[in-house]
């Protein structure tokens, strides 16, 4: 048997053996049913495809039965082989519709690989996988809020297969080995797994309006940004606003007010350290934002430089530790080193932050709150006061911790 042969058989036996270990771990052939309007559909608009088709079944029909040199068994035998089967399976799938697919023209859609690999090194700083988690803990999460879907099937060497949806039970134990769909109609949402390698998938979750579902899963959602310690967890708050002195009060109820009425707003609060400004941030953004479905990114002075914000969140809070040593005077020789404040500046004022398309193509009309906490507004940027970037401004005086 020559290599080019004995690959092949190689091949064909491995197909065969998946295919042995769907049926075996669940799945079950899908069987295509005619459908008079498809057929018809056919005729009006194929069809002269539709009579070569159907002419090369009669052929294949006719040459397996009227072969005059074997026996008359023998000729019935032959037509149930598995070339005349092939032949005639893809006729039968020319003649009716494939099974239920994804609707790739669907404008909201998110795309993880799982399970994630963090890839560290001394020259960057992992964001993308802190982002890539987020998106991944959404993704897993909308799939809860779905819950078991109403179709799952799977496509191998042009054969269809279905999974009872009774017998789901998760997704990591469903067995994939190419490309598996799931639907859920009363979201009009679809699941798009395909295999990669060794256990990993790529899950492209779709749907006409997914921002509903996003809020949800998103919903108390706290990001770290911060070296090589970036997680995905929730927010943490020590105190609670009413903690704070009566003056920090009135303007924390100033913040609430403002955030109830603008969908972009700046906040700063400056003072010396042990006053408090860190933990008011947590308080606010526990307490205030975190029940209007924001999610919350705490950002450190590597993060700010590299961040931008997912375009597929509605409503983001960013809060920036330290902001005068990141937004410093650019007329300094320190500020001058890096772009830190103008990326800053650009988050303020909606450059960067408006321009941002994702991958799903989300429309969102985004809200963004960003909380700043500095020692002195003295090496800031003139511009970082500039009307229009920051819009509240607090001094803290008591101290706190």
């Amino acid at each position: 048997m020559s290599d080019f042969n004995f690959n092949q058989y190689n091949q064909f036996q491995h197909s065969q053996q998946q295919g042995q270990n769907l049926l075996a771990a669940g799945w079950r052939p899908l069987n295509r049913d005619f459908d008079w309007n498809y057929f018809l559909h056919l005729v009006q608009n194929d069809g002269d495809e539709l009579n070569r088709r159907m002419m090369g079944a009669v052929s294949t029909i006719t040459d397996s039965l009227g072969r005059s040199y074997q026996a008359w068994w023998s000729n019935v035998i032959n037509l149930c082989s598995s070339y005349t089967r092939g032949e005639l399976d893809q006729v039968w799938n020319y003649l009716t519709p494939e099974p239920p697919c994804p609707d790739h023209h669907y404008i909201d859609s998110l795309s993880v690989e799982t399970p994630m690999r963090q890839v560290v090194s001394r020259s960057s700083i992992p964001i993308d996988y802190a982002l890539n988690r987020l998106q991944e803990t959404a993704i897993r999460k909308m799939l809860e809020i779905l819950g078991r879907p109403d179709l799952i099937t799977q496509n191998y060497l042009d054969r269809w297969f279905y999974f009872p949806p009774d017998r789901f039970d998760q997704w990591e134990r469903l067995d994939v080995v190419s490309t598996v769909y799931a639907y859920w109609s009363s979201h009009d949402a679809w699941l798009q797994i395909d295999y990669v390698d060794r256990g990993r998938r790529y899950w492209t979750l779709m749907a006409k309006n997914m921002a509903p579902l996003i809020q949800k899963a998103t919903y108390g959602l706290a990001v770290m940004l911060s070296g090589y310690q970036n997680r995905v967890g929730q927010i943490h708050a020590q105190f609670s606003t009413r903690d704070f002195p009566e003056e920090i009060q009135a303007f924390s109820d100033a913040v609430q007010q403002t955030v109830m009425t603008q969908d972009r707003l700046a906040v700063l609060v400056h003072g010396d350290p042990g006053t408090g400004k860190t933990a008011w941030t947590q308080a606010i953004a526990k307490e205030i934002l975190v029940p209007l479905g924001y999610v919350i990114f705490i950002l450190d002075h590597d993060a700010v430089e590299n961040f931008v914000p997912p375009a597929y969140l509605e409503r983001i809070c960013l809060i920036i530790n330290e902001a005068d040593n990141l937004a410093q005077d650019r007329s300094t020789e320190i500020a001058q080193a890096s772009n830190k404040t103008e990326h800053i500046l650009s988050l303020l004022d909606g450059t960067l932050y408006q321009s941002v398309v994702s991958v799903g193509n989300f429309e969102l009309e985004q809200k963004l709150v960003v909380l700043m906490t500095c020692n002195t507004t003295e090496r800031l940027d003139p511009a970082m006061l500039r009307k229009g970037r920051v819009d509240l401004i607090c001094e803290f005086q008591h101290r706190f911790v």
